[in-house]
């Protein structure tokens, strides 16, 4: 079910179905909650789930001239407060998973677990802040264009041809966002403050899923963060880039699936 909610006098949009634990599903960078369509369905038969669109992405309003994971946080707060949800399991993608992490440190009392895919706790080295300067400079000459390049680089590219269909949709929704939203979100990620610090003083259960040709994150970047929690757990996937969901969708959900059954002793 499609709901929103207002937040700073602008629209949150969200889909929620099932019933029973939560988890909430988090996407990244220049992504919507459609991309959890598949996972929401089939999640649904056994958990309460929610998918947001956060702030400039999907059908959710731009907030801020810089959408800082804090920011996204207080926005997740607010739509379990809506929804009654006090605890969830929370599932991030990419910058989905930089949010997740500020939300663990913000309020580590409603998260049950966590999945970083395809994401780490890091913040930006001053090399990548500078990267981020010019990828804002690039999308504000040329908004269309970064998102044409952007996209397909995240998968596997000897593989590519292969998700033409779900890159065609990739596209098709990142050309909907504003110029003014998606440098929101590149100023957000390159000022955060990362989730090292979570990482090492939660005991809840955390899973990293990891793609071995990520050249986003490189594998042993995570794998040198997954050994920092009490309780970790982590997918290597070999072919797989950075869009696992699509690379691997039924090995990825699965992990999920059990991952949850396991953190609430089902």
């Amino acid at each position: 079910m499609k709901k929103q909610i207002r937040f700073r006098s602008k629209t949150i949009t969200y889909d929620i179905s099932g019933e029973g634990q939560s988890i909430v599903l988090l996407h990244g960078f220049i992504e919507s909650r459609r991309i959890w369509e598949n996972f929401s369905c089939r999640l649904s038969a056994e958990f309460k789930v929610l998918s947001i669109d956060l702030p400039g992405h999907g059908e959710s309003d731009t907030i801020a001239e810089v959408h800082g994971m804090d920011l996204m946080a207080e926005v997740i707060k607010e739509v379990m407060g809506a929804e009654g949800i006090d605890e969830a399991l929370l599932v991030g993608h990419s910058m989905g998973g930089y949010v997740a992490l500020e939300f663990g440190q913000q309020y580590p009392d409603k998260v049950a677990g966590m999945v970083l895919f395809h994401s780490q706790a890091s913040p930006d080295s001053e090399e990548a802040k500078e990267n981020r300067r010019r990828t804002i400079n690039i999308v504000k000459q040329n908004r269309a264009g970064f998102i044409r390049q952007f996209i397909p680089d995240l998968f596997d590219q000897r593989h590519v041809e292969k998700h033409r269909e779900a890159i065609a949709v990739l596209l098709d929704e990142a050309a909907k966002m504003t110029p003014e939203g998606i440098i929101a979100a590149i100023s957000g990620m390159r000022d955060r403050r990362g989730g090292l610090v979570y990482l090492m003083t939660t005991a809840k259960p955390m899973l990293f899923i990891i793609g071995k040709q990520d050249s986003r994150i490189p594998y042993n970047q995570v794998l040198a963060q997954a050994i920092i929690p009490t309780h970790s757990e982590t997918l290597m996937m070999d072919n797989v880039g950075h869009m696992g969901y699509i690379e691997e969708p039924e090995i990825t959900f699965q992990a999920i699936r059990h991952f949850a059954l396991r953190m609430w002793g089902r």
